[in-house]
Protein backbone atom coordinates (compact mmCIF):
# COMPACT_ATOMS: atom_id res chain seq x y z
CA UNK A 1 0.00 0.00 0.00
CA UNK A 2 1.16 3.67 -0.51
CA UNK A 3 2.19 6.04 1.49
CA UNK A 4 -0.04 9.41 1.39
CA UNK A 5 2.73 11.54 -0.12
CA UNK A 6 3.52 8.85 -3.00
CA UNK A 7 -0.57 8.36 -3.35
CA UNK A 8 -0.59 11.87 -3.68
CA UNK A 9 2.14 12.30 -6.32
CA UNK A 10 0.71 9.11 -7.97
CA UNK A 11 -2.91 11.14 -8.05
CA UNK A 12 -1.46 14.17 -9.25
CA UNK A 13 0.68 12.56 -12.50
CA UNK A 14 -2.74 10.65 -13.34
CA UNK A 15 -4.98 13.90 -13.10
CA UNK A 16 -2.44 15.95 -15.19
CA UNK A 17 -2.31 12.57 -17.97
CA UNK A 18 -6.08 12.63 -17.90
CA UNK A 19 -6.54 16.36 -18.48
CA UNK A 20 -3.82 16.33 -21.37
CA UNK A 21 -6.19 13.38 -22.82
CA UNK A 22 -9.07 15.77 -22.49
CA UNK A 23 -7.51 18.60 -24.12
CA UNK A 24 -6.37 16.26 -26.78
CA UNK A 25 -10.13 14.56 -27.25
CA UNK A 26 -11.21 18.26 -27.22
CA UNK A 27 -8.46 20.08 -29.51
CA UNK A 28 -9.52 23.50 -31.13
CA UNK A 29 -12.94 23.56 -28.88
CA UNK A 30 -11.53 25.11 -26.03
CA UNK A 31 -13.76 22.96 -23.60
CA UNK A 32 -13.90 23.17 -20.50
CA UNK A 33 -12.89 20.06 -18.22
CA UNK A 34 -14.74 18.76 -15.88
CA UNK A 35 -15.38 20.54 -12.70
CA UNK A 36 -15.42 17.29 -10.70
CA UNK A 37 -11.45 17.27 -11.70
CA UNK A 38 -9.38 18.54 -8.36
CA UNK A 39 -5.90 17.60 -7.60
CA UNK A 40 -4.08 17.89 -4.06
CA UNK A 41 -2.55 21.04 -3.27
CA UNK A 42 -4.44 23.07 -5.61
CA UNK A 43 -6.33 23.14 -8.86
CA UNK A 44 -5.86 21.28 -11.96
CA UNK A 45 -4.85 24.11 -13.97
CA UNK A 46 -2.12 25.19 -11.74
CA UNK A 47 -0.43 21.74 -12.32
CA UNK A 48 -0.86 21.77 -15.92
CA UNK A 49 0.85 25.28 -16.06
CA UNK A 50 3.63 23.66 -13.76
CA UNK A 51 3.98 21.00 -16.45
CA UNK A 52 3.76 23.13 -19.79
CA UNK A 53 6.69 25.53 -18.19
CA UNK A 54 8.56 22.64 -17.54
CA UNK A 55 8.32 21.58 -20.99
CA UNK A 56 8.82 24.85 -22.95
CA UNK A 57 11.24 26.40 -20.98
CA UNK A 58 13.60 28.91 -23.30
CA UNK A 59 17.15 26.94 -24.72
CA UNK A 60 19.77 27.19 -23.39
CA UNK A 61 22.16 30.72 -23.76
CA UNK A 62 25.74 30.23 -24.73
CA UNK A 63 28.75 30.60 -21.88
CA UNK A 64 31.09 31.96 -23.89
CA UNK A 65 29.02 35.26 -24.39
CA UNK A 66 31.45 38.01 -23.61
CA UNK A 67 34.93 39.63 -24.19
CA UNK A 68 37.85 37.17 -23.76
CA UNK A 69 41.70 37.80 -24.15
CA UNK A 70 44.27 35.12 -25.43
CA UNK A 71 47.14 34.94 -22.31
CA UNK A 72 48.39 31.26 -23.55
CA UNK A 73 48.63 28.95 -26.04
CA UNK A 74 50.19 26.00 -26.90
CA UNK A 75 50.53 24.43 -30.46
CA UNK A 76 51.85 21.53 -32.52
CA UNK A 77 51.88 21.46 -36.31
CA UNK A 78 52.82 18.10 -38.58
CA UNK A 79 55.06 18.20 -40.57
CA UNK A 80 55.67 21.46 -39.65
CA UNK A 81 56.36 24.60 -41.79
CA UNK A 82 59.86 25.40 -42.95
CA UNK A 83 61.54 28.21 -44.15
CA UNK A 84 64.79 28.40 -46.48
CA UNK A 85 66.89 31.20 -46.65
CA UNK A 86 69.83 31.37 -49.29
CA UNK A 87 72.33 34.54 -50.21
CA UNK A 88 72.30 35.03 -53.99
CA UNK A 89 74.42 38.10 -56.05
CA UNK A 90 73.16 41.22 -54.66
CA UNK A 91 70.02 39.45 -52.75
CA UNK A 92 68.19 36.90 -50.42
CA UNK A 93 66.83 34.14 -51.72
CA UNK A 94 63.66 33.48 -49.35
CA UNK A 95 61.20 29.77 -49.87
CA UNK A 96 58.38 29.39 -47.42
CA UNK A 97 57.26 25.47 -47.41
CA UNK A 98 53.88 24.10 -45.75
CA UNK A 99 50.55 26.28 -44.81
CA UNK A 100 51.78 28.87 -45.98
CA UNK A 101 53.86 28.75 -49.23
CA UNK A 102 56.19 31.78 -50.18
CA UNK A 103 59.39 32.18 -53.14
CA UNK A 104 61.10 35.32 -53.88
CA UNK A 105 64.25 36.98 -54.18
CA UNK A 106 64.67 40.48 -52.38
CA UNK A 107 67.61 42.80 -52.92
CA UNK A 108 70.00 43.72 -50.16
CA UNK A 109 70.05 47.47 -51.38
CA UNK A 110 66.94 48.11 -50.49
CA UNK A 111 65.44 48.27 -53.17
CA UNK A 112 62.03 47.06 -54.52
CA UNK A 113 62.26 43.65 -56.36
CA UNK A 114 59.86 41.34 -58.36
CA UNK A 115 57.93 38.75 -55.99
CA UNK A 116 55.90 37.10 -59.24
CA UNK A 117 53.58 33.66 -58.11
CA UNK A 118 53.05 34.77 -54.50
CA UNK A 119 49.85 34.71 -52.61
CA UNK A 120 49.02 38.60 -51.52
CA UNK A 121 51.63 40.53 -52.83
CA UNK A 122 53.98 40.73 -55.85
CA UNK A 123 56.55 43.01 -54.80
CA UNK A 124 58.85 42.95 -52.17
CA UNK A 125 61.58 45.64 -49.96
CA UNK A 126 64.06 44.34 -47.58
CA UNK A 127 65.92 46.52 -45.29
CA UNK A 128 69.08 45.97 -42.81
CA UNK A 129 67.87 47.53 -40.04
CA UNK A 130 71.73 45.95 -37.65
CA UNK A 131 73.23 42.87 -37.92
CA UNK A 132 70.27 41.18 -36.13
CA UNK A 133 67.22 42.68 -37.55
CA UNK A 134 65.96 43.03 -40.72
CA UNK A 135 62.49 44.92 -42.07
CA UNK A 136 60.57 43.33 -44.87
CA UNK A 137 57.84 45.37 -47.01
CA UNK A 138 55.35 43.23 -49.32
CA UNK A 139 53.37 45.42 -51.67
CA UNK A 140 50.94 44.16 -54.13
CA UNK A 141 50.73 46.37 -57.24
CA UNK A 142 52.80 49.37 -55.31
CA UNK A 143 50.53 49.38 -52.48
CA UNK A 144 52.00 48.06 -49.24
CA UNK A 145 49.93 45.48 -47.76
CA UNK A 146 52.16 43.99 -44.63
CA UNK A 147 55.18 44.92 -42.73
CA UNK A 148 57.62 41.57 -41.67
CA UNK A 149 59.92 42.59 -38.60
CA UNK A 150 62.71 39.89 -38.47
CA UNK A 151 64.64 39.75 -35.59
CA UNK A 152 67.38 37.48 -34.60
CA UNK A 153 68.36 35.99 -30.96
CA UNK A 154 71.72 36.99 -30.43
CA UNK A 155 72.86 33.11 -30.34
CA UNK A 156 71.82 32.90 -33.74
CA UNK A 157 69.52 29.74 -33.01
CA UNK A 158 66.04 31.74 -33.24
CA UNK A 159 64.21 34.06 -35.57
CA UNK A 160 61.18 35.45 -34.67
CA UNK A 161 59.00 37.28 -37.52
CA UNK A 162 56.51 39.68 -36.80
CA UNK A 163 53.92 40.80 -39.64
CA UNK A 164 51.42 44.05 -39.44
CA UNK A 165 49.10 44.66 -41.85
CA UNK A 166 46.14 46.65 -41.69
CA UNK A 167 42.67 45.24 -40.06
CA UNK A 168 44.66 42.72 -38.72
CA UNK A 169 46.63 41.87 -34.72
CA UNK A 170 49.53 41.62 -35.07
CA UNK A 171 50.91 37.82 -36.29
CA UNK A 172 53.96 36.23 -34.93
CA UNK A 173 55.99 33.02 -36.13
CA UNK A 174 58.84 31.54 -34.52
CA UNK A 175 61.58 29.57 -35.96
CA UNK A 176 64.04 27.56 -34.75
CA UNK A 177 67.52 26.82 -37.09
CA UNK A 178 67.32 23.32 -38.11
CA UNK A 179 70.85 23.60 -40.49
CA UNK A 180 73.11 25.39 -42.32
CA UNK A 181 75.87 27.18 -41.08
CA UNK A 182 75.94 30.71 -39.23
CA UNK A 183 77.17 32.89 -42.15
CA UNK A 184 78.76 36.47 -40.78
CA UNK A 185 77.59 37.93 -43.74
CA UNK A 186 74.10 37.10 -43.69
CA UNK A 187 73.38 35.77 -40.39
CA UNK A 188 69.90 35.34 -41.18
CA UNK A 189 70.88 32.20 -44.02
CA UNK A 190 70.00 28.70 -43.27
CA UNK A 191 67.42 26.17 -42.99
CA UNK A 192 64.50 26.60 -40.14
CA UNK A 193 61.80 25.15 -38.57
CA UNK A 194 58.56 26.62 -37.43
CA UNK A 195 58.12 26.64 -33.30
CA UNK A 196 53.80 26.64 -33.39
CA UNK A 197 54.01 26.86 -29.46
CA UNK A 198 55.32 30.37 -30.05
CA UNK A 199 54.54 31.34 -33.03
CA UNK A 200 50.88 31.27 -32.01
CA UNK A 201 51.23 32.86 -28.55
CA UNK A 202 49.44 36.38 -29.69
CA UNK A 203 49.15 37.66 -26.31
CA UNK A 204 46.73 39.84 -26.21
CA UNK A 205 44.48 38.93 -29.11
CA UNK A 206 40.68 39.28 -28.45
CA UNK A 207 37.92 37.90 -29.30
CA UNK A 208 33.83 38.86 -28.68
CA UNK A 209 31.07 36.65 -28.49
CA UNK A 210 27.61 38.69 -27.86
CA UNK A 211 23.71 37.64 -28.12
CA UNK A 212 22.26 38.28 -31.70
CA UNK A 213 18.75 38.96 -31.05
CA UNK A 214 17.25 36.46 -33.04
CA UNK A 215 18.52 33.44 -30.59
CA UNK A 216 21.85 32.88 -31.50
CA UNK A 217 25.15 34.18 -30.83
CA UNK A 218 27.71 36.58 -33.08
CA UNK A 219 31.56 35.56 -32.94
CA UNK A 220 34.09 38.49 -33.35
CA UNK A 221 37.83 37.81 -34.02
CA UNK A 222 40.29 37.13 -36.80
CA UNK A 223 37.09 35.07 -38.57
CA UNK A 224 33.35 35.93 -37.78
CA UNK A 225 29.66 34.10 -37.79
CA UNK A 226 26.18 34.22 -36.86
CA UNK A 227 24.88 30.76 -35.89
CA UNK A 228 22.67 29.49 -33.11
CA UNK A 229 23.44 26.31 -30.66
CA UNK A 230 21.01 24.00 -33.06
CA UNK A 231 23.58 22.02 -34.86
CA UNK A 232 23.22 23.46 -38.18
CA UNK A 233 25.87 24.86 -40.79
CA UNK A 234 26.17 28.40 -40.60
CA UNK A 235 28.35 30.49 -43.09
CA UNK A 236 31.76 31.68 -41.72
CA UNK A 237 33.66 34.93 -42.79
CA UNK A 238 37.26 35.45 -43.60
CA UNK A 239 38.31 31.96 -42.89
CA UNK A 240 39.05 29.49 -44.89
CA UNK A 241 36.35 27.29 -43.94
CA UNK A 242 33.06 27.90 -45.33
CA UNK A 243 30.46 26.74 -42.26
CA UNK A 244 30.47 26.41 -38.68
CA UNK A 245 28.06 24.21 -36.98
CA UNK A 246 27.66 24.46 -33.09
CA UNK A 247 26.14 22.69 -30.19
CA UNK A 248 26.12 22.54 -26.48
CA UNK A 249 27.76 19.81 -24.97
CA UNK A 250 26.93 21.12 -21.20
CA UNK A 251 26.09 24.04 -19.69
CA UNK A 252 30.03 25.42 -19.37
CA UNK A 253 30.81 23.57 -22.92
CA UNK A 254 30.45 24.66 -26.90
CA UNK A 255 31.53 22.38 -29.70
CA UNK A 256 32.01 23.66 -33.14
CA UNK A 257 32.54 21.90 -36.18
CA UNK A 258 33.61 23.47 -39.20
CA UNK A 259 33.40 22.19 -42.74
CA UNK A 260 35.29 23.26 -46.12
CA UNK A 261 33.68 21.94 -49.25
CA UNK A 262 30.93 19.56 -46.85
CA UNK A 263 34.20 17.82 -45.16
CA UNK A 264 35.08 18.38 -41.86
CA UNK A 265 38.35 20.58 -41.24
CA UNK A 266 38.25 21.83 -38.16
CA UNK A 267 36.57 20.41 -34.84
CA UNK A 268 37.17 23.23 -31.55
CA UNK A 269 35.89 22.29 -28.10
CA UNK A 270 34.99 25.68 -25.99
CA UNK A 271 34.94 25.06 -21.99
CA UNK A 272 33.97 27.87 -19.96
CA UNK A 273 35.29 27.50 -16.18
CA UNK A 274 32.59 27.29 -13.18
CA UNK A 275 33.01 31.44 -12.15
CA UNK A 276 32.87 31.79 -15.70
CA UNK A 277 36.29 34.14 -15.94
CA UNK A 278 38.43 31.59 -17.38
CA UNK A 279 37.80 29.73 -21.23
CA UNK A 280 39.85 27.23 -22.90
CA UNK A 281 39.79 26.73 -26.72
CA UNK A 282 41.10 23.36 -27.56
CA UNK A 283 41.47 22.49 -31.63
CA UNK A 284 42.19 19.79 -33.67
CA UNK A 285 42.22 20.52 -38.04
CA UNK A 286 43.54 19.71 -40.94
CA UNK A 287 44.79 21.81 -43.07
CA UNK A 288 44.51 22.47 -47.36
CA UNK A 289 47.97 21.35 -47.24
CA UNK A 290 47.46 18.20 -45.39
CA UNK A 291 49.57 19.22 -42.03
CA UNK A 292 47.23 18.03 -38.88
CA UNK A 293 46.75 21.00 -36.17
CA UNK A 294 46.11 20.85 -32.34
CA UNK A 295 46.15 23.45 -30.52
CA UNK A 296 44.99 24.37 -26.94
CA UNK A 297 44.34 28.54 -26.30
CA UNK A 298 43.06 29.47 -22.71
CA UNK A 299 41.28 33.02 -22.47
CA UNK A 300 40.65 35.72 -19.30
CA UNK A 301 37.22 37.29 -19.41
CA UNK A 302 37.83 41.14 -19.82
Amino acid sequence: MLDADTDADARARFCIQLHVLHLRRNAGRFARPPDTLRCPGGSIRTLLLLALFAGFQPAASDPRIGSWTLVSAQSSIEPANRLSVTSVPNGTHVVMSGETHLDFTANTNGHQGAAPGNLGFNQIELHRIDKHQAEVREMKDGVLVATVRERLSNDGTELTSTSTSTGHAPQITVWTRTGGTKNPKDPFAGDWTQDPSKTRMRQGATIKIEPDGNGGVRFLGDYSYTARLDGKPYDVKNSRNDTVALTLADPHTVDATFRRDNEITQRDRWQVSADGQQMVLSTTATLETGQHLTEKLVFKRQ
